[in-house]
């Protein structure tokens, strides 16, 4: 059995959910300064998401689905996972988006694992400015350790697109980048992404 764990915003779909949230509500000006204070040092990644959570309180979940209503994915997300399947591969998506749109995407591609975080609604579907936070800007590797001690699997793989997917690249076994150059390969597209993987197989295959 193998595994192989993607990102999702940037790698399987162009949406990213924070940024949609921000400009359905009209909040992106706020969400400007909560993320230069994180990426200043100033708070946590855990502060950072609740500060941006707290940007929405009273916001209904109705318009929260309303922005994810219709979701778009990569071109070939689907073919690849299909043939990961077949392949014998267990699929994980982790991200540090949320999970309203990471539950969309899984509804399409079937991943046997999906870590993202998560809004809270009180009892009247009101956004309560809470947030679950799984995921956060550096621990995707510590997620994927995780999975690999559960799993044990053969061979394991990352692709991600950025920065805090590094992390991920280091605990895999290959780690293919659809942006960063610090992988052990890079890939234009998802249909790429498949081509370097048959590729690593073959060679398996050979020793």
């Amino acid at each position: 059995m193998m595994l192989i764990a993607f990102d999702l915003e940037g790698t399987l779909t162009d949406m990213v959910s924070w940024e949609l949230l921000h400009k359905k509500f009209e909040t992106c000006g706020l969400a400007k300064k909560n993320a230069e204070l994180f990426f200043s040092g100033r708070i946590s990644y855990e502060e950072w998401a609740k500060l941006d959570a707290s940007l929405w309180k009273g916001r209904r979940r109705e318009e929260v689905e309303e922005v994810f209503k219709e979701v778009s994915l990569k071109d070939y997300a689907e073919e690849l996972f299909r043939w990961l399947k077949e392949k014998g591969f267990k699929t994980a998506i982790i991200t540090g988006g949320l999970m309203c749109l990471a539950k969309k995407v899984a509804e399409k591609l079937n991943p046997d694992y999906v870590y993202a975080n998560e809004l809270v609604f009180n009892e009247k579907g009101e956004i309560t400015g809470d947030v679950i936070v799984r995921v956060t800007f550096d621990n995707k590797g510590e997620i994927l350790e995780r999975l690999k001690r559960e799993l044990n699997p053969t061979l394991t793989v990352a692709v991600g697109d950025w920065k805090n997917d590094l992390p991920m690249f280091e605990v895999a076994d290959i780690s293919i980048s659809l942006g960063e150059d610090h992988a052990d390969y890079l890939a234009k597209d998802l249909r790429e992404v498949k081509k370097i993987l048959k590729e690593v197989l073959l060679e398996t295959e050979k020793l």
